[in-house]
């Protein structure tokens, strides 16, 4: 069933400013759709337009086959929203702001407690439960921002850089739930930044640039666009010179290590024939950068 579906996409701000020119859109039940873009590509303008919060100049949104021009009350029962901002008073407790989050959709407050408890403690919140929000870290806050929005079980979460400004550890512990959420069948569209992010979490990615969407597919095609790829290959022992293979020279970054960059029509195992061919000991093999930065890169550039 499709989940989310965005037809011909258009918004113009006063003053003329085109943020988005005809953008389509398709995600499926049980997808997790990374949606990448630079700032100012179009992203927040979308979930904006989703989430009622931006008037689209045109177009047409579906959320579960319910078209939000005609029925917004009953498309966001479906939808849960993690913004990018910190929008609950920093004063509360933080018990009293996902139980009140689950009064705006009609929940007992005794079922609000029960649910409360699960995504609290799945998120390592509940011995913090009666701080107030200001106790806690950056972090912390945005997890509370997606406990809240999982509250009332929505069937699509919507994140909008849900791991900005997370330290690496934290942002590791959040990829580990998301993952959880989307193996339980729940759809998953996220923003970010880190391009790592999308790549680990993401069965299907769409690029946005310019308001207008460059690309969208799956995740495993997207990158096999990549024209190269950059390798370091190691070994615990200093390594011979390498000769070049296919006119492609082994870059030396230490006496152990070597880099080169691989084209895509070039098989790994031609390379380790020419490393045996030549004597030469690879003990690991490791991409020099995510794949996905440097396919986006290349695709925004052009």
């Amino acid at each position: 069933m499709t989940t989310l579906k965005i037809e011909d996409l258009r918004k113009t701000y006063q003053g003329g400013f085109e943020a988005l020119k005809g953008v389509n859109i398709e995600v499926e039940e049980g997808d997790f759709f990374g949606l990448l873009g630079p700032n100012g590509a179009g992203k927040t303008t979308i979930i904006g337009i989703i989430t009622s919060l931006v008037t689209k100049t045109s177009g047409r949104v579906e959320v579960f086959g319910i078209d939000i021009d005609r029925d917004f009350a009953a498309a966001k029962r479906m939808l849960g929203v993690v913004p990018q901002e910190f929008n609950f008073s920093q004063f509360e407790k933080i018990i009293d702001i996902v139980i009140q989050q689950a009064g705006y959709y009609g929940i007992t407050r005794q079922e609000a407690l029960a649910r409360a408890e699960i995504y609290l403690k799945r998120l390592s919140l509940w011995e913090k439960r009666n701080n107030q929000a200001r106790q806690l870290s950056g972090g912390m806050k945005r997890r509370l921002m997606i406990a809240r929005g999982l509250i009332h079980e929505p069937k699509l979460l919507i994140l909008d850089e849900p791991t900005a400004g997370v330290d690496v550890e934290l942002r590791r512990g959040m990829w580990e739930f998301l993952e959880e959420l989307s193996a339980e069948g729940r759809t998953i569209i996220l923003t970010t930044h880190y391009l790592e992010e999308a790549e680990q979490l993401c069965n299907k990615i769409g690029i946005i640039n310019g308001g207008r969407m460059i690309a969208s597919s799956s995740t495993r095609d997207l990158l096999r666009k990549l024209d190269h790829e950059m390798l370091i290959f190691e070994s615990r022992e200093p390594l011979p010179e390498i000769p070049a293979l296919g006119g492609i020279p082994f870059v030396r970054l230490h006496d152990t290590r070597v880099e080169f960059n691989k084209p895509k029509d070039l098989s790994l195992n031609e390379i380790f024939s020419h490393f045996s061919a030549n004597s030469v000991i690879i003990d690991s093999m490791r991409n020099k950068s995510n794949r996905l930065e440097e396919l986006f890169l290349e695709m925004v550039k052009h």
